[in-house]
């Protein structure tokens, strides 16, 4: 649960005890709910956003860095909600968009340290959060208003997070969405 701080530190001590360290970490976690009127949206459904989506994030990098050396890769999953918003997923949007600046900031931090920091904001993608989340009349017409007429399949956004994975490809890139 990564609106626990104490799962995030486990987590990222796991990794490490297994892998040796950590060269590359992949934020991307989410919870999403949407409400059909704004005064629906609950302080606890906000707070769980918030530390799932904004605290998860923050708490697992904070643990992950001391692990990190020079050639490092930090990853966020922004969205498009992030930078255009969301009527039915404001907590969600302003969620993404808080990640979105983390990104921004955290890139600026640790250039110094020769990690980058990059963020990856899709549009609509098929994944296992938009059935469990939207139901039915959420994944009717999902994704159309995208402009390639459809929603993505993971495996159509996964070559960026190898771009930004990659040392070698993506050296010269850092603070970018």
């Amino acid at each position: 649960d990564l609106a626990d701080e104490s799962a995030c530190a486990h987590l990222v001590g796991r990794a490490v005890e297994e892998l040796g360290g950590i060269d590359v970490l992949v934020e991307h976690a989410a919870t999403q709910t949407p409400v059909d009127d704004f005064t629906d949206l609950t302080t606890e459904q906000l707070r769980r956003t918030f530390d799932v989506n904004v605290m998860g994030v923050f708490w697992t990098v904070r643990e992950a860095l001391p692990h990190m050396s020079e050639g490092g890769s930090i990853i966020i999953t922004g969205s498009i909600n992030g930078l255009r918003g969301n009527t039915s997923l404001i907590d969600y949007a302003s969620s993404k968009s808080a990640v979105m600046n983390l990104s921004v900031s955290l890139s600026q931090l640790l250039m110094d340290q020769g990690i980058r920091v990059n963020c990856v904001a899709p549009g609509p993608v098929w994944t296992p959060l938009i059935p469990a989340t939207l139901g039915k009349r959420g994944t009717e017409g999902f994704g159309q208003q995208a402009p390639m007429g459809r929603a993505a399949d993971p495996d159509e956004i996964a070559p960026s997070y190898v771009f930004f994975a990659s040392e070698r490809l993506s050296s010269y890139y850092t603070g970018e969405t």
